[in-house]
């Protein structure tokens, strides 16, 4: 089993990391750190680049958090996916039999979530294991 991680380097994904590796230490399980890379479009250069652009943020964001779950000495697994991040995380807890999927909210208020489908928002419904959701600091 493994705890799996949706990352971006947000101020609620921060803190979400935070929760995540306390949960990972606490169960001894492997952190499965994932970030959903789809890039809007489909088609021709101008998609080509920005893939590559929001897949090498998530290289970034996803090697941040490797070295937080080093120093906490919990073993971690990276996921850059292409598709939007609930989908993403939906499969990673799949392909990892994971116990919880941990996310953190922007604090935005549970109707904006619902009209705009926040990943937290999707993933509550959509989901067969548990998710927590990690508000951000106050």
């Amino acid at each position: 089993m493994s705890i799996v991680l949706g990352y971006d380097e947000s101020p609620g994904a921060a803190r979400a990391l935070r929760v995540a590796i306390e949960v990972a230490a606490a169960f001894g399980e492997p952190l499965v750190l994932v970030y959903g890379a789809a890039a809007p479009g489909g088609l021709g250069e101008e998609y080509r680049i920005h893939h590559e652009a929001i897949r090498q943020t998530g290289r970034t964001a996803l090697a941040h958090a490797v070295e937080s779950a080093d120093a906490a000495g919990v073993p971690s697994a990276v996921e850059i996916v292409d598709e939007k991040p609930a989908q993403a995380l939906l499969g990673a807890a799949e392909r990892h039999r994971a116990r919880v999927i941990v996310v953190g909210s922007w604090g935005e208020s549970p109707m904006r979530g619902a009209l705009l489908g926040s990943t937290p928002h999707k993933l509550l419904h959509l989901s067969t294991i548990p998710v927590l959701c990690v508000p951000t600091e106050t």
